[in-house]
């Protein structure tokens, strides 16, 4: 059976650049990589193609063999062919691209070196979501050592490159079809050894120090909003970039306000006769001001009003303000004195037809029902 033209496994063009080739395979690798297709499918046979492609094309002197003489160059002992392709490299490297990101950069490269990411709680108000606001933070970390620069080397000395794994942080041993690859013992996966240690870190190139940082919280965050301050996180090992540290919000509950989202809800209470008969009550509004609500007669318990713009200013929407609604809820009076008894019972016999038509309601129906049941 033939074999397909490597330009075509790859999906790209004959005069496709070195970037364009690199791109079309990784692309490729990580969609048919065997772990990510446990089912089989022929991935397995898919991935090898791929691979083998792009092993002979990478290489100038493969492709240019390739582009005129085809497959004939690499057979017959003219070069490695599917039969004796090493894929070592090739697994390696869609390895370094599908998890490098994941395990802090890629395998045996710098990246390794980079410090931990950080987190902080911080716990916040209402006022505060809804205002903004800078405060400072005090956070125990991990920084460059300054005697040493964040080497770990001593003064007058630098560290040296590993002679065992030559600087990759990573050995490999062939055992029969497979190449095994671990952490350079030596060295430990850093690529170089520090002979003579910095006194100050002890050769670790980073200090214990406790840093003061500002932050911006800027208006309308929400709960779990989180805040990253780039490289402020634990200095990275012998000079390593640092981390980031992250800053989670917590909002404290609020003794008025209820929060949705960029709206509040407010519940609040009103006499039955402000209820019955209308009038005028003052609600607080998160900007810390008053505003007059006007409660018409025959009001219910659980009626909202809706006041618009008075809510939570939408986070990266500016200009965008949610609304507040109140809720009331109608108390019913208690330790009622004699007199007060006697008119509320007065009331009650006088009450017109119609005056509370929820009531009526609910009885109307009751009737029909209990009225619908044998005895």
């Amino acid at each position: 059976m033939s074999k397909q033209c490597y330009y075509e496994v790859l999906g790209v063009a004959r005069t496709a650049s070195a970037d364009d080739l690199k791109g079309a395979y990784r692309k490729l690798a990580k969609e048919h990589h065997p772990d990510r297709n446990q089912d089989g499918n022929g991935t397995d046979h898919k991935f090898k193609e791929i691979a083998e492609a792009y092993e002979i094309l990478k290489d100038p002197n493969r492709r240019a063999a390739y582009d005129r003489f085809g497959h004939a160059a690499f057979e017959q002992g003219h070069g490695r062919g599917a039969q004796g392709f090493d894929f070592s490299a090739s697994f390696t490297d869609v390895f370094d691209d599908l998890f490098g990101e994941m395990m802090g950069g890629k395998r045996g490269g710098k990246r390794q070196n980079r410090g931990s990411d950080l987190r902080y709680n911080m716990e916040i108000t209402l006022e505060d979501a809804y205002r903004g606001k800078t405060t400072e933070i005090r956070v125990p970390t991990l920084i460059a050592c300054e005697g040493c620069g964040g080497s770990g080397a001593a003064t007058g000395t630098k560290p040296e490159t590993c002679s065992t794994c030559a600087g990759h942080g990573k050995v490999r041993a062939n055992q029969g079809f497979f190449t095994i690859e671990r952490t350079c013992p030596k060295c430990r996966g850093q690529g170089r050894v520090v002979r003579t240690p910095c006194r100050d870190c002890s050769g670790s190139g980073h200090v214990q120090k406790e840093r003061t940082l500002s932050v911006d919280i800027p208006p309308g965050v929400e709960d779990g909003t989180r805040i990253r301050l780039s490289g402020e996180g634990q200095a990275g090992m012998h000079g390593g970039p640092p981390g980031d540290l992250y800053i989670f919000l917590s909002l404290q509950q609020h003794p008025i306000f209820q929060r949705d989202s960029q709206d509040l809800y407010c519940r609040v209470p009103i006499s039955f006769v402000t209820a019955a008969l209308g009038g005028e009550i003052e609600v607080p509004t998160i900007a810390g001001g008053r505003v007059k609500v006007t409660i018409p007669d025959g009001t219910q318990t659980g009626h909202q009003f809706k006041l618009r713009s008075k809510g939570m200013p939408l986070l990266k929407a500016h200009g965008h303000v949610g609304d507040l609604f109140i809720e009331v809820r109608v108390e019913t009076p208690v330790k009622l004195t004699k007199k007060q008894k006697e008119l509320l019972k007065t009331f009650e016999t006088e009450a017109n037809q119609g005056s509370q038509p929820e009531s009526e309601s609910f009885f109307a129906k009751m009737k029909d029902f209990m009225g619908g049941k044998p005895n």
